[in-house]
C-alpha cells in the first residue's frame, strides 16, 4: 500500500512539474513588443477621454472583470480611476438580453449601447470561437472601437476579426486563461507606465 502511495504521489509530483513548465513556457513566448503597441493603444484612448469595454464567458468572464477592475481602482501606482466596463456583470442585462434575443447577443447588444468611436474593446475566448465574443467584437468595429482578442494557440475565428489578436500558444484552457491575467497584468502596467510621463514624451 506504501509503495502505491508512492508510485501515486510520483505520478501526481509528474504532472504538477510539467504544469508549472508548461504555463512558464507560454508566458515567455509572449511578445514584449507586441504587447507594448497594445497597450499604447489602450493609453491612447484612456488619454483622449475614450474608456475600456471588455467581456467573455466564464474564467474569461472573470479575467474580464478583473482587467476592468484593475482601471478603475488601481493596478500597482496611485493615480484616479480609469472609464473600463465588463459587460458580465450585470445579470439583470444578461438574462434580459439572452431571454428576449439570444445568448449570442448578450455582449453586441450592450456594445451597441454603450461603446462609441476611439473607445478599446478586449473579447476574451480561450478557443477564439465564442459566438457572442466574435458578435461583440464585430459590433465594436462597426462603431469604430479599436478591437483587441485574447485567445489560445490557434487564434479561432476572432483571429481574423480583432484588430489584434493576441495568442497564448497552448491547447490547455487553464494555462491559457492563466497567461491571459498575465497579458491583462502587463497592458494594466503600460497603461500605468506611460500616465506617468510627462506628457511631451507620451507621444
Amino acid at each position: 500500500m506504501t509503495n502505491e502511495k508512492n508510485i501515486g504521489l510520483k505520478s501526481v509530483l509528474m504532472k504538477i512539474r510539467t504544469y508549472i513548465d508548461e504555463g512558464a513556457e507560454a508566458r515567455k513566448l509572449l511578445n514584449a513588443d507586441e504587447l507594448y503597441v497594445i497597450g499604447e493603444k489602450l493609453y491612447g484612448a484612456i488619454a483622449t477621454g475614450h474608456k475600456l469595454v471588455t467581456f467573455g464567458n466564464g474564467g474569461s468572464a472573470a479575467d474580464a472583470q478583473h482587467m476592468a477592475a484593475e482601471l478603475s481602482g488601481r493596478f500597482m501606482n496611485e493615480r484616479k480611476s480609469l472609464p473600463a466596463i465588463a459587460l458580465t456583470t450585470n445579470t439583470s442585462t444578461l438574462t434580459a438580453i439572452g431571454n428576449d434575443y439570444s445568448y449570442e447577443e448578450v455582449f453586441s447588444r450592450q456594445v451597441q449601447g454603450l461603446v462609441q468611436k476611439g473607445d478599446f474593446v478586449v473579447g476574451i475566448s480561450t478557443s477564439g470561437n465564442s459566438k457572442n465574443v466574435i458578435n461583440g467584437i464585430n459590433e465594436a468595429r462597426k462603431l469604430g472601437a479599436y478591437t483587441v482578442a485574447l485567445t489560445g494557440r490557434s487564434g479561432g475565428k476572432l483571429i481574423n476579426i480583432a484588430e489584434k489578436t493576441i495568442t497564448v500558444d497552448s491547447d490547455k484552457t487553464p494555462i491559457i486563461q492563466e497567461v491571459h491575467i498575465a497579458i491583462i497584468h502587463t497592458l494594466c502596467m503600460i497603461l500605468d507606465e506611460l500616465l506617468k510621463l510627462p506628457r511631451v514624451l507620451r507621444t
